[in-house]
């Protein structure tokens, strides 16, 4: 099964950037859909953006015009440009893949441990 390692979570001020990056154990090319979801605290998981294994994109209306997600399957690695943050996207960022697809990118079968985010005022 393929293990997915998040990094590029910190601190930024808002209106400021991250970019955050997923690597994978295995090449992923077009058979994996992926995507990122996010979970604050007290709140419920939220799909952020995905990829589906035609290379379509999704986003979620919270993050659209602001995040941009991405693939570079050379380097196994799945990625996630957030510009213009604002302190409600604080959050622990989960990247996420699965075989099949799922009508929520948190309900993919494989996930990493997170990487969190913090944006403040």
């Amino acid at each position: 099964q393929v293990q997915l390692v998040e990094s590029g979570g910190g601190s930024a001020q808002a209106g400021g950037s991250l970019r955050l990056s997923c690597l994978a154990s295995e090449y992923t090319d077009s058979r994996y859909y992926m995507g990122w979801f996010r979970q604050a605290p007290g709140k419920e998981r939220e799909g952020v953006a995905g990829i589906n294994t035609h290379g379509n994109r999704w986003y979620a209306d919270s993050v659209k015009g602001r995040f941009t997600i991405s693939k570079d399957n050379t380097k196994n690695t799945l990625y996630l440009q957030m510009n213009s943050l604002k302190p409600e996207d604080t959050a622990m960022y989960y990247c996420a893949a699965d075989l099949s697809a799922r009508t929520r990118i948190a309900d993919y079968s494989y996930r990493g441990r997170g990487t969190q985010v913090t944006v403040s005022s």
